[in-house]
């Protein structure tokens, strides 16, 4: 007889909850959590007194970015990453592997937008910059946990 204990109960309902739904579900599921974490973060940037205001090249000044605007990222730039995870669960070798390698790689190449942003105050360049790696940081692991579960 096993002993079965809350700890690994509750690994094996997560493992068994990833293990088994499609990647486009779990995709969809950790954007939506995604957003919510970075919106979160900039409500708290906000109440902070973090302006939000941003320009992007070549604008003559900087645009608020709304409430929503955050959460509206995520999901917009999500899109690719669960694609790209459909795309590696059907053929990649090692899937999982290969999602996070990429997506860390982009996500470190994200960071130039904030970084050259201009007429953008420098703590807004930093709040945006550390949304991309809070977003990254909440997607990126569950799909990569869930493309571990793909079998050839």
């Amino acid at each position: 007889m096993s002993v079965t204990t809350p700890q690994t109960q509750a690994q094996q309902t997560e493992s068994g909850l990833l293990s088994t739904r499609p990647v486009w579900l779990v995709g969809i599921l950790a954007t939506l959590a995604g957003a919510v974490v970075t919106e979160a973060f900039a409500l708290v940037a906000r109440a902070a007194g973090v302006p939000m205001e941003a320009a992007s090249p070549g604008a003559t000044e900087a645009a608020e970015i709304p409430v929503g605007g955050f959460f509206g990222g995520v999901l917009f730039w999500s899109v690719a990453g669960i694609v790209l995870a459909v795309v590696l669960a059907r053929w990649a070798k090692q899937p999982a592997r290969t999602f996070t390698v990429t997506t860390v790689a982009l996500t470190a190449l994200s960071l130039a937008g904030p970084a050259v942003a201009p007429h953008t105050a420098t703590s807004t360049q930093i709040v945006l910059a550390a949304s991309h790696v809070v977003a990254a940081a909440v997607v990126v692991p569950l799909l990569a946990r869930r493309l571990s579960h793909v079998r050839r």
